[in-house]
């Protein structure tokens, strides 16, 4: 179950009638219902990695699960949710140098550079229609538990600007998978081209963990 409430930051009134729509990552599919007088808009739906859209514009992005807040300053706002580049201060940008091996991979009708093991040359050019191509590449089939992983990377690195270790993941996962899925097996199992410390970082659009060679 999932349960949206919206409201307006500084009146602290919720958002009554307003369409609320969740689309799920791994599908792209999207289901849509309205909030109730009290700003709340109810989907009985299995946890699952994606966004919720307030009147057409994503304003969370990540599991879905549970109570959402979303506090909204004006129903007009641009979007706050970064869903593509860097991460925010990241400040990393190209990291190509002099005879640096790379290869091409084509998202939507563009070429985008990567180093000889995949990584993005520009973070800056990471999409989640990047994702999607990468994973094609190196034919992973994605999933809604892929994306929450991919997800929790970037936030990870936006907060603290380190890469996560495997160890916060097992400990991250394990609360909200449960022991049969939070632990490093299984992490492997779902990303079984270098684990989730490698391929889970190249398709989050990250650098490569300190000491990867």
């Amino acid at each position: 179950m999932v349960r949206v409430e919206v409201r307006m930051r500084d009146r602290q009134e919720p958002l009554k009638r307003t369409s609320i729509a969740l689309r799920f990552d791994a599908t792209q599919e999207t289901i849509e219902s309205t909030t109730d007088r009290n700003g709340v808009a109810e989907f009985d739906i299995e946890p699952v990695s994606g966004k919720v859209l307030v009147a057409g514009i994503a304003r969370y992005v990540g599991r879905l699960d549970g109570d959402i807040l979303i506090e909204l300053w004006s129903i007009t706002e641009t979007s706050s949710i970064c869903e593509q580049g860097a991460p925010p201060g990241c400040n990393v940008g190209s990291t190509a140098y002099p005879a640096m091996e790379v290869r091409k991979i084509e998202v939507n009708g563009s070429d985008i550079l990567t180093d000889s093991e995949g990584y993005l040359v520009d973070l800056d050019e990471w999409s989640e229609d990047f994702v999607r191509a990468a994973a094609a590449n190196e034919g992973l089939e994605l999933t809604s538990e892929h994306w929450e992983v991919i997800r929790f990377l970037r936030d990870f690195f936006e907060k603290r600007h380190i890469q996560c270790t495997v160890r916060d993941m097992i400990k991250h996962f394990k609360k909200i998978w449960g022991k049969e899925k939070g632990n490093n097996l299984y992490l492997h199992k779902i990303f079984p081209r270098g684990g989730p410390q490698k391929q889970g970082n190249r398709l989050a659009g990250l650098l490569r963990t300190k000491g990867e060679h």
